[in-house]
């Protein structure tokens, strides 16, 4: 009787151990401190626990039972699969890795979107003013802020903070405004099933960022590409410059006679007519002075820029651009799909993507002294594809002697270090104005307004030229004067794109696959900037996949999928388990 009543007084006493464990859990939950109280009370539960295990043990031998050691086994199974979900999950949360597998890349931002983000050099930030918070929107921005961590987004409702809505000029709900240091953009306003569109952001964020603007011209009058909503209209081109850096214009050379001071790139696109001598003349000034030309010439036109090529090495041919493994569907032989690109800064990023040129012509390339040459845009190897001189013939196969064998080359990227007359009379210039000050050294010391930057920087110190002794400040003005004037001294470059199509920069063709970064690509190389992020993929809008679908084809498609379904699952099953019974 005594050992019974002992028995059941130390099962009694069992209970404590699981108290104490939650007690103690409960204090160190509670204060948030993990001290010497509450570790005291969970290792006293523990402690009372494993002494009523072993005394349990030595009493009735239970741990030499067999429903014993299955449940310990269980219970140890159950423990190692929740200690591997824990390490699982923990991992996960620490070191993520996203893939993204739907067509357009929907959860994913663009090469160029990501290297813009990465490159930030100070804090930038998105307001959105509304109320309702958009969960694709917040991924979106989310997917930026992965990328560094001076990007950061804040959502605003304008009626609970009405000062800060009003600071801001808001005029809607739904307004995303972009804040970079003392600088303030609209991005667009979202709502009414409009989502936050990353090519806007992108777009926004590289021109808050951008210190310059660039002046880009695209030449008219002879049957070009329309910059406005037309017929023949490249305007959505001409939108997406705008949307950059760049500060597209229009431009005559018939009334201008020259091409201005202040432009970066000029754009041929496609001209149908001859262009003037004098015209072809003041481009050739223009590129032998450190201009840069971006030319897209379509087949079956001549528009007399023969003499500007040739001395770049580049001839137009003729002949069309075919290749007979296209497809009638996606536009027949005369629609070439490139997908081979050469190594170059404006298609690094391409891999093994498309882009589409229709009736196009390819260029033959001739080596020159001093003029570094690209090839862009390789089309197949022959059987596929060949320069084709026969257009009237339905029947296209190639005729040795008249037709060229591919692969052809499409389009390609020239550049040229200037070392001209003009080089060598602006450094003599400079000699001999340092000649004739020598005798005045003391009062020929330049002054903080040859330096605009240095005068904005350092005005201050600029004031202070005077004292025996430079300031630290001074010495690094000087410093940064001496960067500025190594940078001024880089090698002048002129540089040249010749691509064989026009139509693929316009309106309808723009946005497909890879042909608008192409065009945007180019021309920012063309504009000689230093910006790794502009060159490369840029992000899309999404693609429409709503179905719209009538009536009937609604009633099959929830008939199927609730009825259907489900009845032929229930007769599967009741045929399996009437097979089972026999």
């Amino acid at each position: 009787m005594k050992s019974i009543s002992k028995g059941k007084s130390l099962k009694y006493l069992f209970l404590f151990g699981p108290f104490f464990i939650a007690a103690g859990l409960a204090v160190g939950l509670v204060s948030e401190t993990w001290n010497a109280i509450p570790l005291a009370l969970i290792s006293l539960g523990m402690a009372v626990i494993v002494g009523y295990l072993l005394w349990q043990s030595q009493q009735n031998k239970w741990w030499e039972r067999r429903s014993t050691q299955a449940g310990t086994n269980a219970i140890i199974a159950t423990l190692a699969v929740l200690t591997i979900l824990g390490l699982v999950n923990f991992l996960g949360i620490r070191y993520q890795y996203r893939t993204d597998i739907t067509e357009s890349r929907l959860f994913s931002l663009a090469p160029q979107t990501q290297q813009l983000v990465k490159n930030l050099k100070a804090p930038i930030k998105v307001f959105i003013f509304t109320n309702n918070q958009n969960p694709q929107d917040q991924e979106l921005l989310e997917n930026y802020r992965r990328q560094s961590s001076n990007f950061d987004f804040e959502y605003i409702n304008p009626l609970a903070k009405p000062g800060q809505a009003k600071s801001f000029g808001v005029k809607e709900e739904g307004e995303v405004y972009l804040v970079y240091g003392d600088k303030r953009q609209l991005v667009q306003v979202v709502g009414n099933n409009q989502p936050l569109s990353e090519v806007k952001l992108t777009n926004r964020l590289q021109q808050i960022t951008s210190s310059t603007q660039l002046r880009i011209y695209f030449l008219q009058g002879h049957g070009e590409a329309q910059i406005v909503q037309g017929q023949n209209s490249m305007s959505q081109a001409f939108q997406a410059v705008r949307d950059t850096i760049f500060v597209p214009e229009a431009l005559n050379l018939v009334e201008s006679k020259t091409v201005p001071e202040n432009t970066n790139v000029v754009v041929i696109a496609g001209p149908k007519q001859e262009l003037f001598e004098s015209e072809v003349k003041a481009l050739q000034e223009y590129i032998d002075n450190g201009g840069n030309l971006l030319l897209m010439i379509d087949p079956d036109t001549d528009p007399k820029l023969n003499t500007l090529l040739s001395e770049w090495g580049v001839k137009l041919d003729d002949r069309l651009a075919v290749d007979i493994s296209i497809a009638p569907e996606y536009g027949g032989p005369s629609a070439i799909y490139i997908s081979e690109y050469g190594q170059h800064p404006i298609t690094k990023d391409f891999g093994n993507g498309f882009s589409l040129y229709p009736l196009a012509r390819p260029i033959e390339i001739t080596q020159v002294d001093g003029i570094e040459v690209t090839e862009l845009l390789k089309t197949k190897p022959y059987p596929n594809s060949w320069a084709e001189s026969d257009l009237q013939s339905e029947d296209l196969k190639f005729n040795e002697g008249r037709d060229r064998k591919g692969p052809l080359i499409l389009g390609a990227a020239l550049k040229k270090t200037l070392t001209s007359s003009t080089d060598t009379s602006s450094t003599d210039t400079s000699s001999t104005d340092t000649n004739s000050t020598a005798t005045n050294s003391s009062e020929a010391k330049p002054t903080p307004k040859e330096n605009p930057n240095t005068t904005e920087k350092n005005s201050p110190q600029a004031k202070s030229n005077t004292t025996p002794s430079p300031s630290p400040n001074e010495v690094k003005t000087e410093d940064k004067s001496q960067e500025e004037k190594s940078q001024e001294e880089k090698p002048k470059e002129s540089r040249l794109v010749v691509i064989g199509d026009s139509d693929f920069a316009t309106n309808g063709l723009f946005g497909q696959q890879l042909n608008g970064d192409i065009f945007l690509n180019s021309v920012t190389w063309l504009s000689q900037v230093d910006d790794e992020q502009a060159l490369s993929i840029r992000p899309k809008e999404q693609k429409n996949r709503r179905l719209n679908l009538t009536s009937t084809q609604s009633f099959i498609v929830s008939s199927t999928s609730v009825i259907v379904l489900p009845l032929l699952a229930f007769v599967t099953a009741g045929f399996l388990w009437w097979l089972r019974r026999r």
